[in-house]
């Protein structure tokens, strides 16, 4: 069973810094691209980062493009989001996951403000 299980929300002020965890589990973790999406209620999920299986090609969405940084350890299954210089727009619920078919996760909610 595919299960992800995110962590590391909360609140921040604009400007700061939070890391997100991803433990993903029920797959071969190892051979999975990886994703980090967030999501605003009343609006559709967006994708944010993307992880290649083994950590070294990156892609980021426009919008949090040289602020957030996703990384891997393929030895304890997890998937982190550092996410630098906070701004009022990426408060919203974020999740990982490989892609768009998996079950989702609970997410983690991520608040700025001061």
């Amino acid at each position: 069973q595919v299960q992800f299980v995110e962590s590391g929300g909360g609140l921040a002020q604009p400007g700061g810094s939070l890391r997100l965890s991803c433990v993903a589990s029920g797959f071969t973790f190892s051979q999975s691209q990886m994703r980090w999406f967030r999501q605003v209620p009343g609006k559709e999920r967006e994708m944010v980062a993307s992880i290649s299986r083994t950590g070294l090609g990156t892609d980021y969405a426009d919008s949090v493009n040289r602020r957030f940084i996703i990384t891997r350890d393929n030895s304890v299954n997890t998937v982190y989001l550092q996410m630098n210089n906070l701004k009022p727009e990426d408060p919203a619920v974020y999740y990982c996951n490989t892609g768009w078919d998996n079950p989702w996760g609970r997410g983690t909610q991520v608040i700025v403000s001061s």
